[in-house]
């Protein structure tokens, strides 16, 4: 069974575990207390110390560069998810910076907004510190203030994946590929809180995010 190590909100994460659920893959989910990183720090022998990381008996995996998409080619290929095929090489790579660039940078921002209240208490005084470190000193309470503009924001880099729903009920294809998992990674983030939306104006990827939370490989491979 493949042991999948995360913090619940993590965009990241939330990929994977997508990933995982749409393969009707066996998996066991480890959450970890985001300023607890020494399971992750043993179990890649002092290698890594961010989430995800997957285990699979003796195989321990986690991302080695901010583009490689190790552990969802990984899944792919032990699995035939059918997320990274031939004919959309190149494309991928493109669009899946463009999402964990532009796209996570909004999307993180107006979700821990709200740390409070999905951040465990034991744990947000250093989620804050972290952050503040990170982003500078009141980044939360800013990213908070600027609800608003960060949201106009997020609805004018999604711009582009409303026009590709416009004729396929996903991103490129009739089939989720690797691309879709990585928005709705994003997106599942935003979310997370109860409290920022989906733009209202994007009504195809509102429909695409629903068909994204429940569908499965099943679906199309009988």
């Amino acid at each position: 069974m493949i042991e999948l190590i995360q913090f619940p909100w993590s965009p990241y994460c939330l990929v994977q575990r997508r990933i995982l659920e749409f393969g009707s893959i066996p998996h066991h989910v480890v959450n970890l207390p985001p300023s607890d990183r020494s399971l992750v720090w043993r179990v890649t022998r002092h290698r890594y110390d961010q989430v995800p990381v997957i285990r699979q008996g003796r195989t321990v995996l986690f991302e080695t560069g901010p583009d490689s998409q190790v552990i969802a080619k990984y899944l792919d290929v032990q699995f035939k998810l059918g997320l990274f095929p031939d004919t959309e090489a190149g494309l991928q790579d493109l669009l899946w910076r463009y999402i964990e660039d532009r796209i996570e940078d909004c999307t993180f921002r107006l979700n821990d907004a709200f740390y409070l209240e999905f951040v465990p208490e034991a744990e947000q005084l250093n989620y804050l510190r972290w952050k503040e470190r990170k982003f500078g000193r009141g980044c939360l309470k800013q990213w908070l203030d600027q609800q608003r503009e960060l949201g106009a924001e997020l609805a004018r880099r999604l711009q582009p994946f409303e026009q590709m729903l416009s004729r396929r009920p996903f991103l490129l294809e009739e089939r989720p590929r690797f691309v879709d998992f990585d928005l709705y990674g994003m997106l599942a983030n935003l979310l997370y809180s109860g409290h920022p939306k989906l733009p209202r104006a994007h009504t195809r990827l509102g429909r695409w995010f629903q068909r994204m939370s429940k569908t499965r490989l099943s679906d199309f491979n009988p």
